[in-house]
């Protein structure tokens, strides 16, 4: 059984396939060579939904968030944060429920922040409410991604 790992490409949403091994040596897009890492959150529309959440099987972290939202203010640096010290292990990404609406809808999201971690398309945990730092790390931690091969 293979070890790759099928994930989205942040810039162009061209699917690629990288071994978990690899996933902390700065893997590229094969279609467009731009890093499929930044270190940072990525914003998630009904345009790139598919690619970068749906078929990732990369487990994927999803802010539901809003502008006017002050928890979901407070809480962004702290998101950011830990994508800058998580990534590759997981992907992140951050979801405006104003301006995507339907995709909100379709999680059920009736507060915001609300947090879910999606794996292979489907959910698989969800966390109401801001978080600190520490907090969020312990309750990503059972998603994350080793990179190392047994």
């Amino acid at each position: 059984m293979s070890d790759a790992l099928l994930l989205g490409c942040p810039s162009c949403h061209a699917m690629n396939r990288v071994r978990q091994a690899r996933l902390g040596d700065s893997p590229v897009c094969g279609k467009c060579r731009q890093p499929l890492f930044r270190g940072e959150p990525v914003d998630v529309t009904a345009a790139n939904y598919e690619s970068l959440v749906a078929r990732s099987e990369l487990p994927v972290v999803v802010d539901f968030w809003a502008n006017w939202c002050g928890p979901c203010k407070m809480m962004a640096p702290v998101f950011a944060q830990m994508a800058n010290e998580l990534e590759p292990r997981m992907r992140f990404a951050k979801l405006d429920t104003e301006a995507e609406p339907s995709l909100a809808g379709r999680f059920s999201i009736r507060s915001i922040p609300t947090l879910i971690v999606f794996k292979d398309g489907k959910e698989i945990a969800r966390q109401p409410g801001a978080m600190q730092g520490p907090q969020l790390r312990q309750w990503l931690e059972p998603h994350l991604v080793t990179s190392s091969q047994h």
